[in-house]
């Protein structure tokens, strides 16, 4: 067994980098280090950040996103439209979307998707909540995009979802699967043409 030539705190501190996504022991070592070397300018100002994240962050109770507010700014901003709804499978796609500036509508995050294997099923995510939006009296939903990723559980959960909302009268569409900007065919894997082929559109 590797004797630690580091204390407790430090050693603490490598656990805690590790589990981050993306990071492994050697990784979370060198961050650790790079942190430590940075104290004053790196590792007090984290150590702040994540005291006051750890206290004032809360989850949305209306679309699940997370911020220090809740509803969260993007569900209290007036500017945003209203009848679309995008349903994406965690926060971190939402962000994205909101990075591209291609939408300005409002959010609604599952929280994962469904997976029978792991034992995740339609009450362990938030689509109980999200049918509740599409059909409550006051809705203003006229249409939902789902943008879950296109993986066998995101379609899986897509299907369901689209199953729970026959018959309501909202207008449900998905996001295209294709060709990338600026991609080119003999690089791209069989399934990404195939999807492609089938959401052509007229020009």
């Amino acid at each position: 067994m590797a004797k630690s030539v580091t204390g407790p705190e430090i050693e603490r501190l490598i656990q805690i980098l590790a589990r981050l996504p993306g990071l492994g022991p050697r990784s979370a070592r060198r961050a650790a280090l790079h942190l430590i070397k940075k104290r004053e300018t790196l590792l007090e100002p984290l150590a702040t950040a994540s005291r006051e994240a750890a206290e004032r962050v809360k989850v949305c109770s209306t679309c699940g996103n997370v911020d220090t507010s809740d509803p969260c700014t993007l569900c209290a901003d007036p500017r945003r439209d209203e009848s679309v709804l995008v349903v994406v499978e965690d926060v971190s796609d939402l962000w994205a979307l909101e990075r591209a500036g291609a939408v300005n509508c409002r959010y609604h995050v599952l929280g994962g998707t469904l997976s029978p294997l792991d034992g995740i099923g339609p009450d362990d995510l938030n689509i109980a909540s999200l049918i509740d939006r599409a059909t409550a009296e006051d809705s203003t939903v006229r249409e939902i995009v789902i943008a879950v990723n296109a993986t066998v559980e995101g379609q899986t959960t897509a299907h369901y979802i689209v199953d729970r909302l026959e018959g309501i009268a909202v207008r449900i569409t998905r996001l295209a699967h294709g060709v990338p900007v600026g991609g080119e065919l003999d690089y791209l894997d069989e399934g990404t043409l195939a999807a492609a082929i089938k959401s052509r559109s007229a020009v």
